[in-house]
């Protein structure tokens, strides 16, 4: 057993959290706490779900909200579904490359997008949900009425971001009665206008956002401010349900998000280290470091090349996901030596008959955007039923363009910040497109044993995991997978062990999308696995042992036999798993 207070088979600083009616994993405990409260008194996962994404947006405000958008994974045991609510939205209609000529700003009113969050959440509501909405609403309506104490990651965050202290209708609101002076941590934060805001949605629904005063007054914000928001562009949002795509990795199926998500990115990396033993070369090894790396390096490249909004672009995932794309991948590896400079692929080769080009036609199949039908935290929901939910939310990097919609107590994204202004990039600015994201919500499910059937209705789900992180999500989520299956660590295991973030340059989200190249490596791997990646080339920088960079996870596990709720928190930050 390990040294460590909680560990089994590797280390574990928190108790692997057990519970046998819900459990919920997010990134603050009052929001964990809400979303059981929700299963306690009836509710099923999905409205769990909704009730922890929006105390979230009250107690988490610089990672996410309504001013946002985000992605609902959403599995019905009882019909055994599985499905994707897509709540991204668009550049907005004026958000031209010509009105972006001299860049795109990180902050204020020109980096805010069209927000799709709230779409999503009604939508899986109304689809699964079965308590009313006011009651699952209530939790977060009452802490941002009546207040809850700043923790000091929030009073540090608020400090850190001047512009928040400074715009007015942000100051009113994160400083010290409206002074500028940061809220200190057990400083008591309320959020009238945002409670009034959600009361609002609970009594008149989506409508009062898209196409009510609620609307009304973003919009007229954004005009005072000199931005580009119209009620078009809030009327014609929406979310929509897609299907997940899928790999198979050892004895289990692991789902992700589509395009317009990188959930594909996970997928492709799975399987090219799967062509080797993972296991055998041992948890944290520089052999297995290595192999990671440079998947990750190659899946990256494709999304460079080839990944956008699927309504403008055909993007080649059947051929990306391929066996035979992966294989084809594996073996450009050399297992000595860190790559550099890597390329895309070809994987318009390995898609169906009918449906292959060169590279050299990427952007040639672009076309209109498709008739849409009505249809960055992460958190992890499951209940007694078998229902479970993966979500992710963000309004972009911390806090967002830092602008509070005048008296609505919404804090506004900063997403236009993903965009490309190269026309000849694949995932380049247009208005009304959706924007590549980097969030991709992940459920593993156990393949049923041979000749028990091989059907969808056979699958069990197993693990339900993911983390905020912008480009380390993908990353952060292949080593935890990785631990679970080839290392055989407990939910809780997999989240605490030491983690690393390959930084590409040209491959990054945001913009300028250039960086320098480097492996940031937390400082708890062995030392002489650093200095093997070291003279392999790689480009090491070590981290503080326990650095927020690489990721939140937040992860649960089912118990086959017995129907037990296994769940774990990132203790890098905030996070709580709270199971009854």
């Amino acid at each position: 057993m390990s040294a460590t207070p909680h560990g089994i088979r590797y280390s574990a600083h928190r108790p692997v959290v057990m519970g046998r009616n819900g459990m919920v994993c997010a990134g603050h405990p009052l929001a964990a706490q809400a979303g059981t409260s929700v299963l306690q008194k009836g509710g099923n996962a999905f409205d769990a779900a909704i009730a922890t994404a929006a105390v979230l947006n009250v107690v988490e405000p610089l990672m996410s909200g309504i001013g946002g958008d985000g992605f609902i994974m959403a599995y019905q045991a009882e019909d055994n579904r599985l499905r994707v609510s897509n709540g991204t939205g668009a550049a907005p209609y004026g958000a031209t490359l010509e009105r972006y000529r001299d860049g795109i700003p990180m902050k204020g009113i020109l980096s805010v997008s069209v927000p799709g969050l709230l779409n999503a959440w009604l939508d899986v509501h109304s689809e699964y949900g079965t308590l009313p909405l006011s009651d699952v609403l209530a939790p977060a309506i009452g802490l941002a009425d009546d207040g809850f104490p700043v923790t000091h990651h929030l009073a540090s965050a608020i400090a850190g971001d001047a512009l928040l202290c400074e715009f007015p209708t942000s100051r009113a609101i994160f400083t010290r009665d409206g002074s500028g002076e940061p809220l200190r941590a057990g400083d008591i934060l309320r959020q009238g206008d945002l409670a009034r805001t959600l009361s609002a949605i609970t009594e008149q629904g989506r409508d009062v956002f898209y196409r009510g005063e609620i609307g009304e007054a973003i919009v007229r914000f954004s005009d005072e401010q000199g931005g580009l928001l119209t009620m078009a562009d809030l009327n014609d949002c929406s979310a929509r349900w897609q299907d997940p795509i899928s790999t198979d990795y050892g004895d289990y199926t692991v789902y992700e998000a589509p395009p317009n998500s990188s959930g594909h990115i996970l997928l492709q990396e799975l399987n090219v280290i799967r062509q080797h033993d993972m296991a055998s070369l041992g948890f944290g090894s520089a052999a297995s470091i290595h192999l990671m790396v440079e998947a990750k390096k190659m899946a990256f490249a494709d999304r460079e090349a080839y990944v956008a909004d699927p309504d403008y672009i055909d993007v080649p995932v059947a051929g990306m996901l391929s066996a035979e794309y992966a294989r084809e991948r594996a073996g450009t590896i050399d297992l000595e030596r860190a790559s550099e400079n890597v390329s895309a692929g070809d994987p318009w080769q390995h898609q169906p008959a009918g449906q292959r080009q060169s590279p050299a036609g990427v952007g040639a199949r672009r076309r209109g955007p498709r008739s849409e039908q009505e249809d960055t935290t992460c958190f992890v929901v499951a209940d007694r039923a078998g229902n479970a939910v993966c979500q992710l939310q963000s309004i972009q990097s911390g806090w967002g363009s830092s602008l509070v919609a005048g008296d609505t107590g919404i804090l506004l994204n900063n997403r236009m910040t993903y965009w490309h202004l190269d026309q000849d990039h694949v995932d380049c600015l247009q208005p009304g497109k959706r924007v590549r994201h980097t969030m991709n919500p992940v459920m593993v499910f156990r393949r049923p044993a041979a000749g028990n059937g091989s059907n969808s209705s056979s699958r069990r789900l197993a693990y339900v995991l993911g983390t905020p992180g912008a480009d380390c999500q993908v990353q952060s989520n292949m080593q935890v997978i990785t631990n679970l299956v080839d290392h055989g660590m407990t939910v809780q295991e997999a989240v605490e062990a030491p983690r690393w973030k390959h930084v590409g340059d040209g491959t990054e989200s945001t913009v300028p999308h250039t960086a320098l190249d480097r492996l940031l490596i937390e400082n708890r791997f062995d030392g002489a696995a650093l200095r093997q990646l070291r003279a392999m080339g790689h480009p090491v920088h070590e981290l503080d042992a326990w650095d927020g960079v690489t990721g939140r996870e937040m992860a649960l596990y089912i118990d086959p036999d017995t129907g037990a709720l296994h769940g774990a928190a990132d203790p890098r930050y905030d996070g709580y798993a709270v199971g009854y």
